[in-house]
């Protein structure tokens, strides 16, 4: 798995300003993620706060010699949001990761990166993308490891990628649950998803905790945490490993994904560590194995 890249998504919460800058300045200058992925994927009311601290960031990471890409809306409603995605789109310094479809028709004769919230569930979705442009695909997050397995060998020529840390995103709506919570209209939100850094925990009638909400984001309760899987999504042509920013020492839990994949120690080490580093997260793996989602399996993928 030494070949494989260890890449860092987009973070998906509202973080401050001020704390979203530093965190991407420690990732430049103390992590070696081999690719890095950056822009506001979730809500665009969010995004004059992220423009403000974007230029200091790239040039961060430039200085250090890190590989960006852009990560652009998920969710595209309104006439402001197709603007600022097209100017996202045509701007020449950093390829861009498109997690919605509208981004196709500003990204001709450019190559780019299928985010994980465009479906794609079959070989035929993967080449019909290609031939538009599409080098490199980061798989939706329901999708078992045995369909990715399949994807693959008919479709093996552009780059896949697969979450292995971090809450699931799992759908988007044009209302915003955390402003509904607090009784406030979408307009009027005041921010509020910035009460709840990692997200807001979501309880079923019988107190079971089974989601997460991010503002118009629905997330998984569980953090996704794929180890024993890596060895054979990487042997069924898996090129990249994908960890979902939260708070916490996101450095130090790349670092144990990192020691893993270079043989250095165990799945049973890396993961011990790795919950005690991130204490307030239960563990799931549901959804490599074909089962549901807020599950955590313990057999093997057997993908051959």
């Amino acid at each position: 798995m030494q070949d494989t890249e260890l890449t860092l998504g987009p973070c998906l919460f509202n973080w401050s300003e001020d704390a979203w800058r530093d965190f991407y300045f420690r990732i430049a200058d103390e992590s070696d993620f081999d690719l890095v992925y950056i822009g506001e994927a979730v809500c665009s009311k969010r995004l004059p706060f992220r423009n403000n601290a974007l230029p200091d960031i790239l040039e961060r990471m430039q200085a250090a010699g890190k590989k960006v890409i852009f990560s652009t809306l998920a969710l595209v409603t309104t006439k402001p949001e197709r603007k600022t995605l097209k100017d996202q789109c045509e701007q020449d310094m950093w390829m861009v990761e498109a997690n919605d479809l509208t981004a196709l028709a500003f990204l001709k004769d450019k190559q780019f990166v299928i985010g994980p919230y465009i479906n794609i569930y079959n070989e035929a979705a993967v080449q019909s993308l290609v031939s538009r442009g599409a080098v490199r695909f980061v798989m939706p997050t329901e999708v078992p490891a045995t369909t990715i397995a399949q994807i693959i060998k008919a479709a093996p020529h552009p780059k896949y990628e697969v979450q292995i840390f971090g809450r699931l995103p799992l759908a988007l709506s044009a209302r915003c649950y955390h402003a509904r919570l607090h009784h406030l209209s979408k307009d009027s939100c005041r921010f509020v998803c910035d009460q709840d850094p990692d997200g807001r925990d979501v309880k079923s009638l019988t107190g079971q905790p089974f989601l997460a909400i991010n503002g118009i984001q629905t997330m998984s309760y569980g953090s996704q945490l794929l180890l024993e899987e890596l060895p054979d999504l990487a042997k069924a042509g898996v090129n990249a490993f994908r960890l979902s920013p939260h708070t916490g020492d996101m450095i130090a839990v790349a670092e144990q994904f990192r020691a893993f994949m270079k043989g250095n120690i165990d799945a049973g080490e890396a993961r011990s560590k790795i919950s005690e580093l991130m204490p307030g997260h239960e563990f799931v793996n549901g959804f490599s194995h074909g089962a549901p989602g807020m599950h955590q399996i313990d057999e093997a993928l057997a993908l051959s």
